[in-house]
């Protein structure tokens, strides 16, 4: 496992890079991306700086791949700058992952923020140990309608300023519902909250901590069918990982079919605990009734219980955390430490 630093916290009034290593945004939601910045300098006090990539047209970005890469580059060499936030995720960041030469990464850390298509800037940060951030896009945190959550508040603010993120609560509600953003008038209002249930634990009964590896399991399975990127797996033995589906609702059965696919490669083994987001059940194509995404979320529970079950069942399983596809969101330090204790329920980010 290589030797993590985790970069400097973020201090107010500085500058942070708004740049678009996956995707950017859509030409009809400028209006997102505008509220993004503008909660950036509200909220938080910082001061974003648009790199070329922020504010490029889609369908010219989606065709080059290295200028997003120079742009993940150039921000991270930029003395000036304290933090870098990706806009949103995507679906083609590993055409980006050979047009960045790690070693500017390494001898420049800065906090990064990101999830989703992300994972794949995370893992190559996290093979230069380098401590990076799943959460925090321009797009979504944010730009989140009505006004930021609370808990995003909360949390994305230790992700920034903070040493640490220390103890990880529940929060109280959440939602899965997707934007409207195509309508202006409907960042005025509130997408749909429910009461949240809490974390669901299951799997192993004793206290474990370890490095966070992971992100979301779409691009985990993209990566190893590339083989290239992922980190030798000896150094992932004692880490915690940390995974999350996306938005596309995949069947809790493909899920648990890949997971078992990595458990007889002997990688699941490897982790003393898991961290699973909670899952998203609908999204701008599907939006399912209420009863449906309960049985869905549990469907997916009790698919990755069993392969934990098979092939490591001393690994404490935590389901519905706050990160990923679902809102609100922590930051989670990928390569950063994690507490976990089943005896307690109770996760802290030391």
């Amino acid at each position: 496992m290589p030797d993590f630093v985790t970069p400097p916290p973020v201090e107010p009034g500085d500058k942070v890079a708004v740049i678009a290593p996956a995707s950017t945004n859509p030409k009809f939601a400028s209006h997102v991306y505008e509220l993004g910045l503008q909660r950036m300098r509200d909220v938080f006090d910082l001061e974003p700086v648009e790199y070329p990539t922020a504010t490029a047209d889609p369908e010219s970005l989606a065709d080059d791949p290295e200028a997003r890469a120079e742009d993940v580059m150039d921000a991270f060499r930029d003395p000036e700058i304290s933090a870098v936030v990706a806009n949103i995720g995507g679906h083609d960041q590993i055409t980006v992952l050979p047009h960045l030469d790690p070693e500017v990464l390494r001898d420049n850390p800065t906090r990064f923020y990101g999830w989703s298509d992300n994972t794949n800037l995370h893992t190559v940060l996290w093979n230069q140990g380098v401590v990076s951030y799943y959460g925090g896009s321009t797009l979504l945190e944010y730009a989140m309608d009505g006004e930021m959550f609370d808990y995003t508040v909360e949390y994305l603010g230790r992700a920034l300023f903070d040493e640490s993120i220390g103890d990880w609560e529940e929060a109280d509600v959440f939602t899965d519902e997707a934007g409207d953003w195509e309508n202006p008038d409907a960042l005025e209002e509130r997408r749909d909250i429910e009461e949240s249930d809490g974390r669901t634990w299951r799997g192993g009964e004793n206290a474990v901590s370890g490095r966070i590896w992971g992100g979301c399991y779409e691009v985990l399975v993209e990566q190893f069918l590339a083989d290239r990127y992922l980190p030798d797996e000896r150094d992932l033995d004692g880490a915690v990982l940390a995974l999350e589906t996306a938005e596309g609702i995949p069947d809790p059965e493909y899920v648990k079919a890949n997971l078992r696919a990595l458990g007889e490669r002997g990688l699941l083994q490897r982790f003393d605990g898991v961290l699973v987001g909670r899952a998203a059940a609908r999204s701008h194509v599907e939006d399912n009734p209420p009863e449906w995404r309960a049985d869905y979320r549990e469907r997916q529970r009790d698919a990755i219980t069993s392969v934990f079950e098979r092939y490591n069942p001393d690994a404490p399983v935590v389901f519905d955390c706050e990160f990923g596809h679902t809102y609100p969101t922590c930051p989670i330090p990928i390569g950063g430490e994690v507490e976990i204790d089943p005896g307690t329920e109770t996760i802290r980010l030391p």
